[in-house]
């Protein structure tokens, strides 16, 4: 396929970078050491002057949040909805970078593509060794994610990571340590960046019809205090349904958060252990929403007849947690 050229420096508009902390971000006490490092400590600022071939592009850079992305929550990602729509609003931005933890960074860029569905890119990136490692791989995935943002008909929330670039929708992390832990399963990588160049495999994530994004969805989470209760379980061999009971016994005391949905991580196509599932049937008799989806990191939940829970997911469990807990928004 033919490579399409980043736009040339001096025509390019403004991009803006926001922080939000990770391994991209970490510091350990020994350079040789890519494991044992604390996140989230080196601002957002150093990390883009420890690019030089940034230096001479137009750029804002701002920190929102500064944590490991394990601890990501609604809260930090409302703040960071707000600044990426702001940003992609002025006429003069034609994309948005974020340097983001591996951990959640797919829950992360779902949740934006899902709220904004943004007519501009907004590029996410990561590293998998901390900044003060010998060999960090973040300068260049930093590098990499501004040659995908500066890149003419790009939208829409995507994921790079050591030359590749992954859909929001598609995009899962699937190696505890290898540089190259990101994989996009069946649908395959939008594309990669070789040399400052991007090199298309297949078509931009949806982007909303009118205006720089979604304000419609945008507005309706951030009048959201909190994201409905929704909770992720599994299926596996000797399950049973005590989580369930439990969670059910717990919102009946009326002590927590009403618990609104289930999505299980079933094995295969959507199977559950039976006990698992008479105790999701209960749940579902409650008036709780209980969503299928698979364990499996490729295919997707087929529905069938004779299947006793009407929705399934081809979304990854932990996407189609955050899904449902969006569709269960009041308005």
């Amino acid at each position: 396929m033919q490579a399409i050229e980043a736009v040339p420096a001096q025509d390019a508009q403004r991009l803006v970078i926001l922080g939000t902390g990770g391994t991209i971000a970490g510091r350990a006490a020994l350079a040789g050491d890519n494991v044992g490092y604390v996140a989230g400590q080196v601002s957002v600022g150093d990390l883009v002057d420890a690019v030089p071939m940034l230096k001479h592009l137009p750029l804002d850079v701002e920190q929102v949040a500064q944590l490991d992305s394990k601890d990501m929550n609604f809260d930090v990602w409302k703040a960071l909805a707000v600044q990426v729509a702001f940003h992609l609003g002025r006429s003069d931005v034609m994309g948005v970078v974020i340097t983001h933890g591996t951990d959640t960074i797919e829950e992360t860029a779902f949740f934006l593509q899902s709220v904004l569905k943004p007519a501009k890119p907004v590029v996410l990136t990561c590293a998998m060794r901390p900044a003060t490692a010998l060999v960090p791989d973040g300068p260049q995935n930093l590098s990499d994610a501004v040659a995908v943002a500066r890149q003419v008909g790009a939208q829409g929330v995507v994921v790079v990571c050591a030359g590749q670039i992954h859909g929001a929708d598609d995009v899962t992390k699937v190696h505890t340590y290898r540089v190259d832990a990101f994989d996009s399963g069946d649908a395959g990588p939008l594309g990669c960046v070789e040399e400052g160049m991007v090199r298309l495999f297949r078509p931009w994530p949806g982007a909303c019809l009118a205006g720089s994004f979604d304000a419609s969805a945008h507005d309706r989470v951030q009048a959201s205090l909190v994201l409905p209760r929704v909770v992720l379980l599994t299926s596996h061999a000797d399950a049973d349904g005590l989580m369930v009971h439990a969670l059910l016994a717990q919102a009946a005391s009326g002590m927590v958060q009403p618990l609104r949905g289930i999505v299980v991580a079933g094995t295969g196509n959507g199977t559950l252990h039976k006990n698992l599932e008479i105790a999701l049937l209960e749940a579902q008799a409650q008036g709780i929403r209980v969503v299928l989806s698979s364990r499996c990191v490729r295919g997707r939940v087929l529905a069938h007849l004779g299947q006793r829970f009407s929705e399934v997911s081809s979304l990854s469990p932990v996407k189609s947690r955050i899904a449902l807990a969006l569709d269960l928004l009041p308005g």
